[in-house]
């Protein structure tokens, strides 16, 4: 076929499901705002992926892409959110209130953070959107923003227009962030006409704080010192609430749908979108040789405190959730509460030379 693309050295969730034929069928199909399938599947083209590391390999352009490529996108889906079918429904629960427990030792539990992203409806999504697009998203948020009240009262950065001081007062709160160099981004268009209409927004006390018109059209960050993830998750709740109900004033609202949640670019973030995490000091569990077989049937992930791909430092591990899509906010803030919690007593009993046999989940 002249246009199927070469992807027999691709180790990605797209080139294991496009098949040919499934390519014939979709390559011709565009979603009302002009969303193709080789838009759609470019940067999963461009990035065979690592042997060992299966990257998702496609992003949508907008709200309708996951319905017009359904083809594609539901198996890619049911893969990567563990069997996720295309007739299950998804539930959101933002109610704080649920959550038991979940105020860890802080002599274990350095950091707490939540966070989450929320696409505008009626907008097209990063890899596609318009420099219109994209300055309206802004502005529709900013907007939003700017009637929170309280604790949540804050102010919006736009990084083309900040100070040298308020570029480096950012940059020391680690909340700037840089225009996109990573290939599965660039390739998929997120890096176009930066750093047009995009900005930081934070809170006077530093704990809330949004980024605009990165990866997503919003991505929404409660975080604080210590080991305190009630109080992260009400804030987070909060937060999401308040500016949701002041983007619906304006006769708008966010990207959601029973089947899948909240609709974000990647289709590894739809759901929840929530990742909820700690930094936590592991420095003897992190070098037992089931620490992985145990993160597993927690389902929770490790990182190290630089991101993704990066190693832990001083036995320092970021450990949050693995699931975004078939179980709610609170579902999943509690697994990494009931997760972490057994983490910590695990490390305790090694401390002691005891073993931890007993504590392991089994399989």
């Amino acid at each position: 076929m002249d246009d199927y693309p070469d992807l027999r050295t691709h180790n990605n969730c797209m080139a294991r499901h496009l098949s040919p034929r499934l390519y014939t069928k979709l390559k011709d199909k565009v979603t009302p705002n002009g969303y193709t399938l080789d838009m759609a599947i470019q940067t999963g083209v461009d990035n065979p992926g690592h042997p060992f590391i299966s990257t998702v390999g496609l992003v949508a352009g907008d709200e309708e892409s996951y319905d017009v490529f359904a083809d594609l996108f539901d198996p890619v889906i049911e893969e990567r959110h563990n069997g996720y079918k295309k007739t299950d429904k998804h539930v959101t629960d933002l109610n704080h209130r649920k959550l038991k427990g979940g105020s860890f030792d802080e002599r274990y539990v350095l950091s707490t953070r939540c966070r989450t992203g929320r696409s505008i409806r009626g907008f097209s999504l990063p890899p596609h959107c318009t420099r219109a697009e994209r300055r309206s998203v802004e502005k529709v948020v900013v907007d939003a923003l700017d009637q929170l009240g309280g604790d949540l009262s804050g102010t919006y950065y736009p990084l083309g227009k900040m100070t040298n001081e308020e570029q480096e007062q950012l940059i020391n709160d680690h909340f700037l962030f840089d225009k996109p160099v990573s290939p599965l981004l660039t390739c998929a268009g997120m890096a176009r006409d930066w750093p047009d209409a995009r900005g930081i927004w934070h809170n006077k006390n530093k704990n809330f704080l949004v980024w605009v018109n990165e990866e997503d059209h919003t991505r929404l960050i409660s975080m604080q010192k210590g080991g305190d993830m009630r109080a992260v998750f009400e804030r987070f709740c909060r937060g999401l609430n308040q500016v949701e109900a002041s983007i619906k004033k304006k006769n708008h609202e966010y990207m959601w749908n029973e089947h899948l949640g909240y609709i974000l670019t990647c289709p590894s973030n739809l759901g929840t979108g929530l990742r909820a995490g700690v930094h936590v000091k592991l420095p003897l569990l992190g070098k037992h040789a089931k620490f992985n077989t145990i993160l597993d049937s927690l389902r929770l992930q490790k990182r190290g405190t630089g991101g993704v791909d990066t190693a832990a430092e001083g036995g320092i591990f970021d450990i949050s959730n693995s699931d975004r899509l078939g179980f709610s906010e609170v579902q999943l803030v509690q697994k990494v509460i009931d997760g972490v919690s057994l983490l910590i007593q695990m490390e305790m009993r090694l401390e002691r030379n005891r073993p931890i046999d007993d504590l392991i989940p089994s399989a």
